[in-house]
């Protein structure tokens, strides 16, 4: 009998925390939760303060009979999952299905996988916290019936197999906002005006000095007007006015934090994050990834000081401890960091070595000097005007934690410009002008979210916690409310005005702008659903209801509130909400009529349908035969901002290309998508690749070549003496055989390259659903000999091994 059992969720955890205890323990895992509710009746008892109706699914029910043994054979069990509420509802699961005495049962926790830390917890155990239970059962009791109630309503009343969450829906929300905010903007021009002097540096060598103007014009003329002043003007230094400031490092990583600045900095999506963190902490490479505080203990706080100090010297240390702002943060002690902060790079996948240097330079900043710098505005007077030219510097005199670290911005590099070092300047001084240029600029839009500045969204309202951003974020997208995608720019017309030499200049001058990198995009499913959310159930869509929930679960967590209270107090109000929204709501498809075709005068119309967005040309109707045309909207096109002339434009499919090898080339969008129709076969267009409006005929000839030689190298065998012939194929799953338009499966023992024509008409006999049998039955009846020969040393291997089994014992 094994002396003691340790639990974790994960078998990585479970191996990482096995080299640290003796031969006295046994560590095993649950690979996760081992239940979960109930997919029938929502899984919970709603006549009974919402009791959850729990079950083992099918794929742990060997994990927990397998536990079930171990905690049998063993003295002593220790529950080690996470110190989260999610860890702890786990515990409690396992307590309960593997019947485990709460009194007896120790549950233990740590912060990072260390040996200190594992001994520490073993030394010292607590019991299981059922508030923290509560809290996750709050949560999940309440997301299965907000699920459960309104998508059945979105079946109904918008498209099925639609569904709908309540932080999710609220999340897209912020979305569709942002997309219409941005749709509705209006950009504005005006003219920024710079100016380049020449002054003598220290050397007497002619430097640059860079100057804006303190005003801009919001007309050419305004500019034009202003330069000519300028070409009859002097220029001197009015003042100069140089102060100290300082730059202080950013505070050491929660999981909000992290999950930005790995998206700025290395471009990971918020999901791998989370997955990379989880495989550092398990490794006991980090401290836990899910926490939003941004404590450090004494000991992190110590060994960062001697890191420090050996690296870069004592002058770079300055401990600090910063405090936790986040509301309700208390799900755990310290902030993300390395567990040996001696340690500056590890072994393992890239994406991991990646996000360690991150954290260990992010923990290590946080602990050293500020940054010192000296800014120097200078201020530029204009003879001729009242207007002045403005000078910035800045020169670094002392880097401290910037040697090693800078926190990045999701608009870097946008409104900032990088401030240089300015050449010795006095006031009074007299400044030889080189050229004045009048830039037309242009106020920007509202940008859009990317994964990193959405989980700042919800985080500064308050809506989800350190352990829902992740998911609710790959939710949406999964769901196909929200693509995440690079949309190029446009391009634009600008004007400048040169001053240079006594004479001025207008120029067009042309760039691009607006091109989109990794951003959140709502899709038109996402947009209707959306719309209807907000009208029916404008209460859970609220962004101050949605956090007032979080807070709930916080409540609940210290103690505060009993859960099914909560519940109840949500559900009751909200029920009555469904019942009159199935009652009183039409069905909807986000239809909108976008005018009358030129040439028919037929109506035109966008809206969503079974397989997304399309446009409609016409209407059906009682007395007229002729039905209305449809075309699938194109890739980045919206049902809310499609114009009249681009939804005609989608009705110009099918088109003729022109002819190869003495037959039509025609291009066209069907049920899988856009194709290429040619001598009767059909080739589909390359996603992201191909146009279909645009698609020439050389590209189409290209993609009919490359079909026909993807299809002969995928022939194995032709029988072409039967009628219907008999063809033996390799497909994207593997072989398989193919008669009078049915397929049939050829088993993995089977090799595709021997078969007969007598093997594929048995496969055939038996028809393609028992393929797969009447083809093991050919194999069977081939190997007929060497499988009895096998099956015969198997069993005589098996006796022996029972017989050494019995002498051994």
């Amino acid at each position: 009998m094994e002396e003691n059992l340790v639990i974790v969720e994960s078998p990585a955890k479970a191996k990482t925390i096995e080299k640290f205890l003796g031969k006295d323990f046994q560590v095993t895992s649950s690979f996760g939760h081992i239940r979960d509710l109930d997919k029938k009746d929502f899984g919970v008892d709603l006549e009974n303060k919402y009791q959850p109706r729990y079950i083992v699914s099918d794929d742990k029910k060997k994990v927990v009979s397998e536990l079930k043994k171990m905690v049998k054979n063993s003295k002593r069990v220790w529950i080690a999952s996470d110190e989260d509420r999610e860890g702890e509802a786990i515990a409690w699961h396992l307590m309960e299905v593997l019947k485990l005495d709460p009194g007896s049962t120790n549950r233990i926790v740590f912060h990072e996988i260390t040996k200190d830390a594992i001994l520490q917890a073993i030394e010292s155990p607590r019991k299981l916290d059922k508030n923290l239970v509560d809290a996750q059962q709050a949560r999940r009791v309440l997301d299965r019936l907000v699920g459960f109630e309104i998508s059945p309503v979105l079946w109904k009343k918008v498209k099925p197999s639609l569904s709908a969450g309540r932080v999710q829906s609220v999340a897209v929300r912020l979305i569709v906002e942002r997309e219409r905010e941005i749709n509705k903007f209006v950009s504005t021009s005006s003219f920024r005006v710079r100016a380049l002097f020449m002054v003598p540096d220290k050397n007497g060598r002619l430097a640059p000095l860079e100057a804006e103007l303190d005003k801009r014009f919001n007309k050419a003329e305004e500019a034009k007007a202003f330069l000519e002043k300028c070409d009859a003007s002097d220029f001197d230094i009015a003042d100069i006015v140089t102060k100290p400031a300082k730059k202080s490092p950013a505070p050491p990583f929660i999981t909000s934090t992290l999950q930005q600045e790995a998206s700025r900095k290395l471009g990971f999506p918020v999901s791998m994050t989370m997955s990379v963190a989880q495989r550092l902490y398990e490794a006991g490479q980090i401290t836990y990834m899910r926490t939003d505080s941004v404590n450090l203990s004494k000991l992190a706080i110590g060994s960062a000081k001697e890191k420090i100090s050996e690296l870069y010297g004592d002058k770079y240390v300055k401990t600090r401890q910063f405090k936790t702002k986040a509301k309700g943060a208390q799900e755990a002690h310290e902030a993300i960091r390395p567990t040996d902060l001696r340690k500056e790079n590890i072994s393992g996948s890239p994406q991991e070595q990646k996000l360690y240097n991150l954290i260990w330079k992010r923990t290590i900043a946080s602990q050293m000097a500020d940054a010192e710098l000296e800014k120097t505005t200078v201020t530029i007077d204009v003879s001729g005007a009242k207007e002045h030219f403005v000078a910035n510097g800045e020169v670094l005199k002392f880097d401290g934690f910037l040697g090693v670290y800078l926190e990045s911005t999701d608009d870097e590099g946008q409104n900032e410009e990088q401030k240089g070092l300015l050449p010795p300047l006095n006031k009074g001084q007299k400044l030889d002008l080189d050229n004045i240029i009048a830039s037309e600029r242009f106020t920007l839009k509202p940008p859009r979210y990317t994964e990193a500045s959405l989980v700042r969204k919800l985080e500064e309202l308050g809506i989800g916690r350190p352990s829902t951003y992740a998911p609710i974020i790959t939710t949406i997208q999964n769901r196909n409310y929200v693509v995440k995608e690079d949309r190029p720019g446009v391009e634009r017309k600008y004007k400048t005005i040169l001053l240079k030499d006594s004479d001025i200049q207008e120029e067009e001058k042309t760039e691009i702008t607006g091109a989109e990198k990794s951003k959140l995009f709502p899709t038109d499913i996402g947009l209707v659903v959306n719309d209807f959310l907000m009208k029916y159930f404008p209460r859970i869509m609220d962004y101050n209801f949605t956090a007032s929930v979080e807070e709930q679960f916080d409540d609940i967590a210290l103690g505060g509130l009993q859960w099914y209270e909560m519940i109840d107090a949500f559900y009751r109000p909200f029920h009555e909400n469904i019942e009159e929204v199935l009652n009183v709501s039409e069905r909807t498809r986000g239809e909108r009529i976008l005018g009358d075709d030129p040439a028919t005068g037929k109506e035109v119309s966008v809206k969503i349908g079974r397989y997304g967005a399309f446009a409609q040309l016409g209407e059906a109707s009682e007395e007229s035969e002729e039905k209305p045309q449809f075309a699938s909207l194109r890739s980045g096109q919206s049902i809310e901002t499609i114009s009249l002339e681009e939804a005609l434009e989608l009705f110009k499919l099918p088109r003729d290309v022109g002819e190869y090898e003495g037959k039509k080339v025609v291009i066209g969008i069907g049920r899988f998508g856009p194709y290429v129709r040619h001598d009767g076969k059909f080739v589909s267009l390359k996603k992201d690749i191909d146009d279909p409006h645009t698609i020439d005929l050389e590209r189409a000839i290209e993609l009919i070549e490359e079909k026909r030689e993807k299809d002969r190298k995928a022939i194995i065998k032709v029988f072409d003496e039967e009628e219907p012939e008999i063809r033996v194929l390799q497909g994207r799953w593997g072989p398989y055989i193919t008669s009078d338009k049915k397929n049939y499966k050829i088993p993995k023992n089977v090799k595709a390259e021997e078969l007969t024509l007598e093997d594929c008409q048995e496969i055939i006999k038996k028809g393609p659903a028992s393929g797969k049998k009447a083809a093991k039955k050919t194999a069977t009846k081939k190997a007929s000999t060497t499988t009895k020969k096998k099956t015969t040393a198997s069993k005589t291997k098996t006796k022996s091994t029972k017989t050494t089994k019995k002498k051994t014992k």
